[in-house]
Parts: structure tokens; sequence; C-alpha cells
């Protein structure tokens, strides 16, 4: 790790972290906290995704809904308007939306294998936005100025890396140039965050053998056709068992390439000094 001791940390003069953790455990939070005391440049895998790698498929599929409208494709053919996301650091709802929920389209639902196709797209994008990190520290001391740099990254990072390969490219690429921390959640947390998924289920990335796996099970439990799938209801099924598929690989990823802090501990911080508290202390 390039910190090997609480010392280390509190005397580097380039702070750099990766922080990862199911989604709704802290990650953006600290980071807008960090951000926001000045030194600290603020990379967003979720934000680099929707922008760089995803927004021609996210404005195309915008166009394809207004083709459908008379006035709107007119207007389009003609070059009168323009679409595209509005996409920010607080609002990533472009991108959710356009992976979408598979199931019955009258109920908002996509089909499967055009869901497996976005998929597939968003997993490509988010090795890439993991990749770019290290060229957006060098960018955002050089250009900026700023002499610390935290990467919160997205809930799925886990889904596309092997904590157990000494030589997996995308932790091994991030270890090498930042300190990995996981913000682990405890029972209490995992309940909340069920049950907020359930008041307004979102949509997810899923390794594709997961996903199958799941999709299966759903319809022989069900007992329904694919085109018959409440996309809401699957999503909501799916949800729990994600959370458990995934806290083993978060552990792995903090045993192997990184640190552990409690989201209880990470709550509590309120500015710069804290977090480097709580990274010092899961140092020790």
């Amino acid at each position: 790790m390039l910190y090997n001791s609480a010392a280390d940390w509190r005397s580097a003069p380039h702070k750099r972290a990766v922080i990862f953790a199911m989604s709704g455990l802290g990650k953006t939070h600290v980071s807008n906290l960090l951000r926001g005391s000045g030194n600290w440049f603020h990379y967003s895998i979720d934000y680099r995704i929707g922008t760089r790698y995803m927004g021609e498929f996210i404005a195309d599929n915008a166009k394809r809904e207004a083709m459908k409208v008379p006035f709107l494709r007119d207007l389009l053919m003609s070059d009168s308007i323009f679409i595209g996301s509005n996409i920010t650091f607080d609002n990533l709802t472009p991108v959710s939306t356009y992976l979408g929920k598979p199931g019955d389209p009258d109920k908002g639902g996509v089909e499967i294998e055009e869901y497996r196709r976005r998929q597939a797209q968003f997993e490509r994008a988010e090795r890439q936005a993991l990749l770019d990190t290290p060229y957006f520290i060098d960018r955002a001391e050089a250009l900026y100025g700023y002499p610390h740099f935290v990467c919160d990254t997205g809930g799925s990072i886990c889904e596309w890396v092997d904590p157990s390969d000494p030589a997996d490219p995308i932790l091994k690429a991030l270890s090498d140039v930042a300190l990995m921390v996981w913000i682990k959640g405890d029972e209490a947390h995992t309940e909340e965050l069920i049950r907020r998924f359930d008041q307004a289920p979102k949509p997810m990335a899923y390794q594709p053998a997961f996903l199958d796996g799941a999709w299966r099970a759903y319809l022989d439990e069900q007992g329904c056709a694919e085109a018959e799938v409440d996309p809401d209801a699957f999503i909501r099924w799916t949800y729990a068992k994600a959370l458990a598929h995934r806290q083993p690989l978060y552990k792995a990823m903090a045993a192997k390439w990184g640190v552990t802090v409690e989201a209880s501990d990470v709550a509590t911080v309120r500015d710069e000094a804290d977090f480097d508290a709580v990274i010092a202390a899961a140092l020790k």
C-alpha cells in the first residue's frame, strides 16, 4: 500500500484514496465534504461513466423516444432542437434510467436481451472509468494544483474485479496510486439499505452470471414468462441477494488490497481532519 502506517498517511503531502462500498453508506457524502475543503479533487466514477463513456448511449435512447412523437421528430430531423443528458455529481439519474429494469414493457421494463446489452455497455464503461483514475490523479495536480485526491467509486466495482488475483488489472492500477478504503456497514445498515431500496427501487449493475442466475430463479419462483415480469418486483427481489453477493467481495478487496473503516465512523466525518483521523485509525 502507498501508506503503511497512520504516520505515513498523516505526513503524506499527497493523500490519495479510493472509496468503495454499497451505495448509501457515505462514499459520495464524504467525497463532497473533502471537495468542499478546497484541498481534494473529487473523481466520481459514475459521473465519468455518464459523461465520457455512456453519454452517447443515453442521448441516443432519449432521441429514440422523441422520434416516436411526430412533433419532436420533425424538430430533430431539422436540427431545430438538441437532446442531451444533464448529468451532475448529485444527479446521475440519466445513467440509471438508461440501464433500466428488466421485465414487462407496459410496466416500464426493458426486454431481457436489451437489458443484458446495456449491462455489458455499463461494465465496459465502469472498467474504463476505474482505469482512468491514475490519469485523473495526475490531471488534478498538474492542471488544478490539488494536493489530495479521492475517487468515489460505484457500488458495482466489486463485480468486475478478482480480489484473489494479485495481477487483477483494476485493483492493481488503483492500489498502485491510492489507498483502497472499504466502508463496511453492519446488519442495521443492511436492513436500512434494503428498506430504502424497497421504497424506491433503482437500476443496478450485476455480474452477468449473477444476473442470469437471479433471472432464472425469479422466473421459476414466480411461474411467469419473461414478458410478464414486474420490473420493480424483480429488482426488489434481487437487491438483498445482491448485497449478500457483494459483501464477501468487498471484504476480500479490503483484506488484500486496502483497509476497512466502519460506516458508523464515516458517519461522524464532518471535515478533512475527521477523515484523516478515520483513515489513520484504520492504518494502525
